[in-house]
């Protein structure tokens, strides 16, 4: 299975996901459901309540989510993150990495600033080709069912 990382805010992420799996592949986005606005509407609820930030991540809320996505992290084979994203998105990232999953980070366009922590990634990809080629080497690609 492979995880797709990305930004609630990011329209490509599910575009991709809908690319991938067209392609074959089993991948995980369920984690971008609750739209773009989710985490300005938990911050709410959470100030709403009085809560700082700290007891906010503590919530049985940001338990549950933070539970649902390390738990579909850790069954991956493979981490894609779909650029631009923020920083959960890269602190997902480096956490596949440090378990030695397979990662890779999908930008179509040139970042406004160029960074060199992406090494740690096993590959940057520019293009849809290149990513679909990179993951069909790595063995994602799902069998053909027997009908």
């Amino acid at each position: 299975m492979i995880y797709l990382i990305g930004s609630l805010r990011n329209p490509k992420v599910q575009i991709l996901a809908n690319t991938l799996r067209d392609a074959g592949f089993d991948v995980f986005d369920d984690w971008a459901s609750p739209g773009a606005e989710a985490d300005e509407k938990w911050q709410e609820y959470e100030r709403a309540r009085g809560r700082t930030y700290r007891e906010a991540l503590y919530s049985a809320h940001a338990m549950n989510v933070f539970e649902f996505d390390k738990r579909h992290l850790d069954a991956a084979n493979v981490v894609v993150l779909c650029a631009p994203a923020g920083k959960s998105a890269h602190l997902e990232l480096g956490y596949a990495v440090g378990r030695g999953k397979l990662t890779f980070i999908y930008m179509e366009d040139e970042p406004e600033r160029f960074d060199i922590m992406p090494l740690f990634a096993n590959d940057v990809l520019t293009t849809l080709e290149s990513l679909v080629d990179a993951l069909t080497r790595a063995g994602e690609k799902n069998e053909p069912r027997a009908s």
